[in-house]
């Protein structure tokens, strides 16, 4: 056989796992739900006819059923993105420093200890917050009463803005070590001469992270923002399990939404217009950072 034509089998059997998983579990689930939103579809009555655009027309009707569960879904997703994508990033960023830091046989110790809840299911994660957050007898509630700062105990899984911030702490505490672990594979990466030519000129620890830390792992940090919009987009365990989507709805995602529109309403149809409408959302927004950042590459 000749060496050329060997080589390329050799390719397209190493790439061949890669495709065949991409085509089962990505491509064919997604045209399927594109197929099923074009029909009305209910899981008891199975396909009852082609309607083309019928669903996502129901869905931004303002003052349908679907719409309001759509819409409301949609407003408290965006506000757990705005409220979560910023401290997953600088916090992350921020123990990736202090790791970097700290001497080399040290290093190891510490980055498992920070990793290690990433490792737990959300279900176990939800539990010990629900310990820590019940209002009846919930660690931080005797903690906080015991030492004098709450006269009473605080609810919150049952009232805003704590029921956001009880999901936000354990979605912080839970994923952090993943965005943590980014940015030190990035740190490692960046030239220690340019920091000791810096040392030279006699820079400052800030001006060194200002001048060539974030320039060195600014396409890192693009792209961990950007997987973290994408997995805060996609929250469901954490206000499934903590908060059960309350109080008032104010904790359901949109996640939670198409769940409860194919199971709660019957509505396989309207449920994958809803999530074909959240990919295009999704998608809207990763272009509009791809865009910014590109503007910005171009600007400088």
């Amino acid at each position: 056989m000749h060496k050329g034509t060997s080589t390329k089998t050799w390719a397209i059997l190493m790439v061949s796992p890669f495709v065949l998983c991409f085509i089962l579990f990505w491509l064919a689930p997604m045209l399927l739900g594109l197929w099923v939103s074009l029909h009305n579809w209910n899981l008891s009555s199975g396909n009852n006819g082609f309607v083309g655009l019928q669903n996502y027309v129901d869905i931004l009707t303002p003052g349908s059923l679907y719409n309001e569960a759509f819409m409301l879904a949609l407003k408290n997703t965006l506000v757990f993105v705005v409220i979560s994508v910023p401290p997953l990033v600088i916090i992350a960023l921020g123990l990736a420093l202090v790791l970097d830091n700290l001497p080399t046989r040290l290093k190891p110790v510490f980055r498992t200890i920070y990793f290690v809840s990433y490792s737990i299911s959300v279900t176990a994660v939800s539990a010990i917050f629900l310990w820590l957050f019940n209002e009846n007898g919930g660690f931080i509630n005797n903690l906080l009463v015991s030492i004098g700062i709450l006269d009473q105990p605080i609810n919150w899984l049952s009232e805003q803005p704590y029921a956001w911030l009880s999901i936000l702490i354990a979605t912080v505490w839970w994923t952090i070590g993943f965005n943590m672990m980014l940015f030190i594979n990035a740190l490692d990466e960046v030239d220690p001469s340019l920091y000791e030519a810096a040392d030279l000129d006699g820079a400052n620890a800030f001006r060194k992270f200002i001048y060539i830390t974030l320039p060195q792992i600014k396409n890192v940090a693009f792209f961990i923002i950007i997987m973290t919009v994408i997995a805060s987009f996609n929250l469901y365990g954490q206000s499934r399990l903590i908060t059960a989507g309350g109080p008032e709805q104010s904790t359901t995602t949109l996640t939670m939404g198409i769940q409860n529109t194919v199971f709660g309403m019957n509505q396989l149809g309207i449920g994958s217009s809803m999530a074909i409408l959240m990919g295009i959302i999704m998608l809207l927004v990763t272009a509009a950072q791809y865009f910014m950042s590109y503007r910005k590459k171009e600007v400088n």
